[in-house]
């Protein structure tokens, strides 16, 4: 196995603490790559009694051995990197260590505006999106009509881009009575942006690939969950990228060389914005509770996140896709003030077991959950530090989730801060 190349993904539909692990395994990588998604993803970092909340920067910044890199796959608004780093220099963190690529498609003001037009029309229809423009400007990337960073500083060629773009969007603006946008007001706004991010810029794609020639060791840290992947999540209540697919095609690295991928799992699920959610936990008190006291809020748009039970028939489809061959449970200690526990570990659709994950929306959203009950622990985890000292219960969960899922549970997550991570041999 190369050990030299490590990827941390969310397996579920986000939220589940990868900012943790990167945080806490960065210190054994010479880089930390950010490769898909944009800054509708938080990740909060805990340490030192100190905590940090970055939507864009890899959370590898903390350490200043790593070299932290904004890979091409990530749509990057300027303003938020500018105001990240302007946040971390504040706070006695240096950014000296950051690199951007000269690749990466640029968010606009447009796009974020189309996003929420594009929620208005869809009406009861609507993703729920972060309103963040991210699904615009991949759609722009796609269409060929994409602005990259390496474009913001020829102001000429910027605004021939940003006129092209806003020569169809600004149609749409008008028909729905919304606000057009002034193509050099726009390529000025930005060129000037474009000055203050770009020493941080230059081509990633070669910084990699000679970093990996010399057998330095990198860390790529996902954004969302699998399960909001674009192709095999539960779409269309996806992000608009693939959190799988795009570690090759997002940092230039080929697609052999990953073989060591880290699944981060929470010990129940959570889900922000519309979607099925087959485990979701119907009694209304029993998931405020959970959502109390594992703070489930969103990041970025402070939403209160749907709460459900772990679903490990989900994880099954998730390893199959993603190639996940070793886990990190976080925020077990949640858990620990409940008397029983339930595991999905099936779903039936009038009443047959189904054998498959649904990829039509209409048949997920009439599945059910088969539950198996566990015995709670009933107690409080979180100062324990060593495997052997876990509540009985506790290990019989972690067992029963290794054994169904025939993956390694490495480590096991007790608290937020970095020194409460118990590493199981």
């Amino acid at each position: 196995m190369n050990n030299n190349l490590l990827v941390i993904l969310g397996s579920q539909f986000g939220d589940e603490g990868k900012g943790k692990f990167v945080d806490l395994l960065s210190k054994d990588f010479d880089y930390i790559v950010r490769y898909q998604g944009g800054d509708n993803a938080g990740h909060t970092i805990q340490f030192e009694n100190k905590t940090f909340k970055l939507r864009l920067i890899p959370s590898g910044i903390f350490d200043k051995t790593n070299k932290v890199v904004i890979a091409n796959g990530v749509v990057l608004n300027p303003e938020t990197l500018i105001e990240e780093i302007k946040y971390l220099n504040e706070n006695q963190v240096s950014t000296e260590n950051l690199f951007v690529s000269d690749k990466c498609h640029i968010i606009f003001d447009y796009h974020i505006e189309m996003d929420k037009l594009l929620e208005e029309i869809k009406k009861h229809e609507k993703v729920g999106t972060t309103n963040k423009g991210i699904g615009p400007c991949y759609s722009d990337k796609v269409a060929r009509f994409g602005v990259r960073v390496c474009d913001l500083f020829d102001l000429e060629r910027l605004t021939k881009k940003i006129e092209l773009s806003l020569e169809i969007k600004n149609v749409l603006f008008e028909k729905y009575n919304k606000k057009t946008f002034d193509v050099n007001e726009v390529a000025k706004k930005y060129y000037e942006l474009g000055q203050q991010i770009k020493p941080y810029v230059l081509n990633t794609v070669a910084l990699l690939n000679h970093a990996h020639s010399k057998n330095q060791r990198i860390l790529f840290e996902g954004a969302q969950g699998i399960m909001l992947d674009i192709d095999y999540g539960t779409y269309p209540y996806v992000t608009s990228s693939n959190v799988v697919g795009l570690l090759s095609s997002g940092t230039g690295i080929s697609i052999n060389k990953f073989q060591n991928i880290l699944g981060v799992v929470k010990a129940y699920s959570t889900r922000v914005g519309e979607g099925p959610f087959v485990s979701e936990i119907e009694d209304v008190e029993l998931a405020s509770q959970i959502r109390e006291k594992g703070h489930e809020y969103g990041t970025v748009t402070k939403r209160p996140r749907r709460i459900g039970w772990l679903d490990l028939f989900l994880l099954k489809y998730v390893i199959d896709v993603s190639g996940i061959n070793q886990i990190a449970i976080t925020l077990i200690d949640v858990l620990s003030c409940l008397k029983s526990i339930k595991i999905c570990v099936g779903y039936k659709k009038n009443d047959k077991l189904l054998t498959y994950m649904p990829s039509n929306i209409e048949e997920l959203k009439l599945c059910e959950p088969v539950f198996e009950e566990l015995e709670g622990w009933g107690i409080e985890v979180s100062d324990i530090t060593r495997y052997e000292e876990l509540p009985v219960n506790l290990k019989k969960y972690l067992n029963y989730i290794e054994t169904f899922l025939n993956a390694k549970v490495k480590y096991v997550s007790v608290g937020p801060d970095r020194k409460q991570t118990i590493i199981k041999d």
